[in-house]
C-alpha cells in the first residue's frame, strides 16, 4: 500500500483554517478556565467558609470525575431538551473552559499555598485587609509560579479540543474528517492532523520556555 498525500495538499487551506479555529477556541476556553479556576481555587483555600468551599469543591469534583466528552454532549445535546439552544462554538468553549477551570483551580490553590505565610502576616501588619493582601501581595507572587503548570494545561487543552469536532465545530479535526469523507485517505489525513497538532503544541512549549527564561532572568521565579 502506497501513501497518497495529494488530498492533504489539495485541502491544506481547510486544515489551516481548522487549525486557526482550534487555536481560537482553545485560547478563549483557557481564559474562561483561568477565571473559573481563580475563583474556585481561592474559594477552596478556607474551609471555614462552608458554603463557598462546598460549592467550589463540588464543582472541581464533578468536573474532574466525569469525562470531557460527556460534559460537551450534555451542553450540546442535553440542554436543547429544556429549550436551551446554544451555538456549537459556545458549547465547545463552555465545555472546555469549565473542564479546564477545575484543573486550573488546583494550580491556583497550590501556587497560593506555596507562598510563605509570613507574606500575609506582614501585609496585615501594615494595615491591609485580607482581600487587599491577597490582591496586592500574594496573588502577584503566585501568578508567576502558576505560569509553568498553566502552560501544561494550555497544551493539554489544545489536544482535548479535538473533541469539539463532534459538535460540528469546524476545527482542525473536523476539517480533516471532511477531507477523509471525499478522499478516503484516512491515514494520510490523520498523519497531517497529527503533525499540525504537534506544531501547535511545539510552538506553545517554546513560547513558554522563553517566558520562563525571561522571568528567571528577571529574578521573578525562585
Amino acid at each position: 500500500m502506497e501513501l497518497d498525500f495529494s488530498p492533504v495538499w489539495t485541502g491544506w487551506t481547510q486544515l489551516l483554517e481548522g487549525a486557526l479555529i482550534t487555536v481560537e477556541i482553545t485560547s478563549v476556553s483557557l481564559l474562561l478556565g483561568c477565571a473559573l479556576g481563580l475563583l474556585a481555587g481561592i474559594g477552596r483555600l478556607n474551609p471555614a467558609r462552608r458554603l463557598i468551599y462546598g460549592v467550589c469543591t463540588a464543582y472541581v469534583a464533578a468536573v474532574r470525575g466525569t469525562p470531557l466528552l460527556v460534559q460537551l454532549f450534555i451542553l450540546f445535546f442535553g440542554l436543547p431538551q429544556f429549550g436551551i439552544l446554544l451555538p456549537a462554538f459556545l458549547c465547545g468553549v463552555l465545555g472546555l473552559g469549565v473542564y479546564s477551570g477545575a484543573y486550573v483551580s488546583e494550580i491556583v490553590r497550590g501556587a497560593i499555598q506555596s507562598i510563605d505565610r509570613g507574606q500575609m502576616e506582614a501585609a496585615r501588619s501594615i494595615g491591609l485587609s485580607s482581600s487587599q493582601a491577597m490582591q496586592s501581595v500574594i496573588l502577584p507572587q503566585a501568578v508567576v509560579r502558576m505560569i509553568p503548570p498553566l502552560g501544561n494545561e494550555f497544551i493539554a487543552l489544545i489536544k482535548n479540543s479535538a473533541l469539539v469536532s463532534l459538535l460540528t465545530i469546524h476545527d482542525l479535526m473536523h476539517e480533516g474528517q471532511k477531507i477523509i469523507s471525499v478522499s478516503y485517505r484516512s491515514l494520510e489525513v490523520y498523519l497531517a492532523i497529527a503533525v499540525l497538532y504537534f506544531v501547535l503544541t511545539g510552538i506553545t512549549t517554546l513560547a513558554l520556555r522563553k517566558l520562563e527564561r525571561h522571568l528567571k532572568a528577571g529574578g521573578m521565579v525562585q
